[in-house]
C-alpha cells in the first residue's frame, strides 16, 4: 500500500488529525494505498512555512531560482518512466499516454519557467526631456494552486513552475483523486535541494483542504483549474478578500468540419480529440459539426474507427482507453447517455460499460460513444460530460455552424478543419473560444496564453501571461 504524505516546510509529514483517505485505482477498482485528510490546521501550517520562506526565495536572484528549477526538471526526466507507472495506475489513463505527454509536458513546464524567468522584462516610458517612468513586476507572496485529477501532474507544474519562478512561494493541492505523482514531486524537490517551505503539499478533499486555501487571509492569488461550478463558489469567496484569480473552468468544444477538409489527416486527429485520456481533457471536442455534404461518409468513417479503439488495461501499448478515473465519474459519464437517449439520440456505438475479466472486473471502464440525431441546443449538447462521449451534428453554412458553436455558455477551445485560407480565417474570427485550433488539435507551444471565456474562465495561463499573474506591477517615476 502506497502511503502519501503531505509535504511541509521540507519534509514529508502526516497530518494534523492522523486521518487518511482511500486511494482508488481505476484500472481495478481497488484501494492500493491512502492519503492525508488534511485540514485547516495542516493548511495553516503549510502557509505559515511559505510565509516564512518568501522573504528568502523573492531575494535570490533570477539564476539561482533559475537552477532551481531546471534541477526539478532534470529529476522529472530522470524519473519519467516511474512517474509515468505512478500517473497511469493513479488516474487510469494509459501508460503509453503518461509516458508520451503527461510526464514530459510536466518536465517541460518546469524547463520552460525555469528559462523563461531569465528573459522576463518590464516596460519603461520616456517622457523625454522631463523623466521616464519604468515598472517593476515583483513577486506578490504565497501562491494557493489548485489543479484538477486528469492531468494530474501536467497541470500541477503548469501552476507551481511559473509561481516559483516569479519569486513566490506555493502552497498547492492536488486533486484528492490522484495525488500520486504530486507526492513524487515533493520526493524531488527534497533531492533536489529547494529550500524549505518554498513549496508545500497538501493533500485532502476540497471543502477541507481547498476551501481552507481559498479563504486563507494570508495567500492572496489562487490559481485554480477545475469545474465551472467550483470557480463559481471560489469566486465569491474571493472576491471580497480583493485576491488575484486565475480560474481554468470546463469546456463544450466544437470540432468543425467543412467538406473542402483534408479528409485522413483530420479523421486521425478527431479521433484523438473526441477520446484523447477517455475524454477527460478540458480541451476534447465533444460536440463533432459536420457539413452535410461529408455528413454520412464521416459517420460510416468514424464509427468504424472508434468501434475498433481497443479499451482495456492502462499498462499494454496498444491500449487507447483506460479506465475513468472514479466510479463516481463513470456513473455521472453513464447519466449523460441516457439523458441523450431521451432527448431523441441514436447511440451509433458504445453507449455503456465496457466489460473487463480478471483484476480488472471491477474497474471503471467505458466504452468511446458516438451520438447522433440531438439538436445542438438540448442537455447533451450543451453541459460538459467529460468523458468518451461525443455528439454529430450536420450544418449547412458558416453562420449555421458558428451560432451552434457559440450557442453554449462555455469558451474554452474549438478546432477547424479547412483547406480555405480565408474561410479559416472567417471562421476562427467568428468563435467565440480562448483558443482555435485550424487543420490541428491540442498543438501547444508553451509561449501562447491559454484559456477561455465565459464560463471557460478568468485569466490566461502560460507563457509570460503566468509571470504576470504571478507578479504586481509597480510604476516608478523619476523627474530628471
Amino acid at each position: 500500500m502506497e502511503k502519501i504524505l503531505n509535504y511541509i516546510n521540507g519534509a514529508l509529514v502526516e497530518p494534523h488529525s492522523g486521518n487518511h483517505l482511500d486511494n482508488i485505482e481505476p484500472a481495478t477498482g481497488k484501494p492500493y494505498g491512502t492519503i492525508p485528510d488534511s485540514t485547516k490546521e495542516d493548511v495553516d501550517q503549510a502557509t505559515a512555512a511559505a510565509k516564512a520562506a518568501f522573504p528568502s526565495w523573492a531575494a535570490l536572484s533570477i539564476q539561482e531560482r533559475s537552477n532551481y528549477l531546471l534541477k526539478i526538471a532534470e529529476l522529472i526526466g530522470q524519473n519519467l518512466e516511474e512517474l509515468a507507472q505512478a500517473e497511469s495506475r493513479d488516474n487510469g489513463k494509459p501508460v503509453k499516454l503518461a509516458r508520451t505527454v503527461d510526464i514530459p509536458r510536466a518536465q517541460a513546464n518546469f524547463h520552460f519557467y525555469g528559462t523563461a524567468i531569465l528573459h522576463y522584462a518590464s516596460e519603461s516610458h520616456s517622457m523625454g526631456e522631463v523623466g521616464i517612468n519604468y515598472t517593476l513586476r515583483e513577486p506578490i507572496g504565497v501562491a494557493g494552486c489548485i489543479s484538477p485529477w486528469n492531468l494530474p501532474l501536467y497541470l500541477f507544474s503548469w501552476k507551481i513552475a511559473p509561481a516559483l519562478a516569479a519569486g513566490n512561494t506555493v502552497v498547492a493541492k492536488p486533486s484528492e483523486v490522484t495525488p500520486f505523482t504530486a507526492f513524487l514531486l515533493s520526493k524531488i524537490c527534497i533531492e533536489a535541494g529547494l529550500p524549505k517551505g518554498v513549496l508545500n503539499i497538501v493533500h485532502g478533499l476540497g471543502p477541507k483542504a481547498g476551501a481552507a486555501i481559498i479563504e486563507h487571509e494570508d495567500i492572496p492569488m489562487i490559481s485554480f483549474t477545475g469545474g465551472t461550478a467550483t470557480g463559481e463558489w471560489i469566486a465569491r469567496t474571493a472576491a471580497p478578500k480583493f485576491k488575484k484569480l486565475s480560474l481554468e473552468l470546463g469546456g463544450k468544444n466544437p470540432n468543425i468540419i467543412f467538406a473542402d477538409c483534408d479528409f485522413d489527416k483530420m479523421l486521425k486527429t478527431t479521433l484523438l480529440s473526441s477520446f484523447a485520456n477517455q475524454g477527460q481533457i478540458c480541451l476534447c471536442g465533444s460536440r463533432i459539426l459536420i457539413e452535410r455534404s461529408i455528413y454520412d461518409l464521416f459517420k460510416t468513417e468514424f464509427v468504424k474507427r472508434v468501434k475498433a479503439m481497443k479499451v482495456g488495461n492502462p499498462k499494454e501499448e496498444d491500449t487507447k482507453l483506460g479506465a475513468v478515473v472514479s466510479k463516481p465519474h463513470m456513473e455521472k459519464v453513464l447519466s449523460y447517455i441516457e439523458l441523450a437517449k431521451e432527448e431523441g439520440g441514436t447511440v451509433l456505438t458504445g453507449g455503456k460499460q465496457a466489460e473487463m475479466t480478471g483484476e480488472f472486473k471491477d474497474g471503471y471502464y467505458l466504452e468511446p460513444t458516438v451520438i447522433e440525431g440531438l439538436p445542438h441546443t438540448c442537455r447533451t449538447n450543451q453541459e460538459e460530460i467529460f468523458g468518451p462521449v461525443v455528439t454529430l451534428i450536420p450544418f449547412d453554412s458558416e453562420e449555421e455552424v458558428l451560432e451552434m458553436a457559440n450557442s453554449t455558455k462555455y469558451g474554452l477551445a474549438s478546432s477547424v478543419w479547412t483547406e480555405n485560407l480565408s474561410k479559416a480565417h472567417r471562421v476562427a474570427k467568428g468563435l467565440h473560444t480562448g483558443i482555435v485550433w485550424v487543420n490541428c488539435w491540442l498543438l501547444r507551444d508553451l509561449r501562447t496564453p491559454f484559456g477561455g471565456v465565459k464560463s471557460s474562465g478568468v485569466g490566461r495561463e502560460g507563457g509570460f501571461e503566468a509571470l504576470q499573474f504571478f507578479t504586481e506591477p509597480k510604476n516608478v517615476c523619476i523627474k530628471y
